[in-house]
């Protein structure tokens, strides 16, 4: 029920996010004179400071918003695999230094980081947001991923697969990885939220690219334009609204993830007690 509930809820914002800008063919940038209104016939969520329409900046920030998560996911996954697995199958001096890169990649304050590797960007496009956050995100993937192919590695079916000769790379990728696919998809997830919040944070502090319409940016400009102060909530509520959404989507599927790939996690159902049969047994 949980992923069913989460899945729903991703594939809503996957399709607004492919088909919204489609669909709606307006410019986010675009300004008018209807500033500051609120939600309307003309506009649905209202306008900005400027005049610009907050559903269509929400459509379109939408796909920036999920493909930076994505993206980082995406590169922090590989990351973490390559590290974890490696680390954890080969051990000894290539694990040793495996770890204590990975170490000082969980020792080092990760949102300090993101914002000082961000302040120093050369350009602040969508792709090298999600490398910077890929980057200080990998290392809590590796080690959960190393521990995982700690024990993987001693069962029977990979000591079968390396008595009948299998190599080193077919071994870890074929025989190991597939049974950690669970593991991956937990870590993939929960660095998809985490990207997410990431660049909004970024984009609200002002270090990402403001010319791009995310939902990040869109609280940044709202900030600036004191719309709390003002009333105009109509301009800031429905981009953290949207992000709250997605971690609570991402945080189901997660969850019933967890529960398939761990048998103790789940929710036994109650017999059902059998209706009592009408009337007695004569002796």
């Amino acid at each position: 029920m949980k992923i069913k509930i989460g899945a729903g809820i991703l594939a809503f914002f996957a399709l607004a996010a492919i088909l919204g800008p489609l669909l709606i063919d307006a410019d986010p940038a675009a300004t008018s004179d209807a500033g500051l209104q609120g939600p309307s016939a003309a506009h649905w969520l209202g306008t900005t400071q400027t005049g610009q329409d907050v559903l269509v900046q929400l459509v379109y920030g939408a796909r920036v918003s999920l493909g930076v998560g994505v993206l980082s996911a995406v590169i922090a996954t590989v990351l973490a695999v390559a590290v974890g697995l490696v680390g954890g199958y080969f051990g000894g001096a290539v694990d040793e230094v495996l770890s204590v890169l990975t170490n000082i990649f969980l020792v080092l304050p990760a949102l300090p980081l993101i914002i000082v590797l961000a302040g120093y960007l050369p350009q602040r496009g969508v792709a090298s947001v999600a490398v910077v956050i890929a980057v200080t995100g990998w290392a809590w993937g590796a080690r959960v991923l190393r521990a995982q192919t700690l024990s993987v590695r001693r069962r029977d079916f990979v000591e079968a697969a390396r008595a009948g000769g299998e190599g080193a790379f077919r071994v870890v990728f074929f025989e190991i990885l597939p049974v950690l696919l669970p593991v991956i998809a937990t870590s993939f997830l929960a660095t998809v939220v985490a990207a997410i919040l990431a660049e909004a944070g970024l984009s609200f502090l002002g270090l990402a690219d403001l010319s791009t319409v995310s939902w990040g940016s869109m609280l940044y400009f709202a900030q600036n334009g004191q719309a709390l102060l003002i009333g105009a909530w109509w301009w800031f509520i429905p981009p953290g609204l949207c992000i709250a959404l997605i971690g609570t989507g991402l945080a189901l599927v997660n969850f019933g993830i967890d529960e398939i790939a761990n048998p103790r996690l789940r929710t036994i159902k109650p017999a059902r007690r059998r209706p009592a049969r009408e009337g007695k047994v004569k002796a």
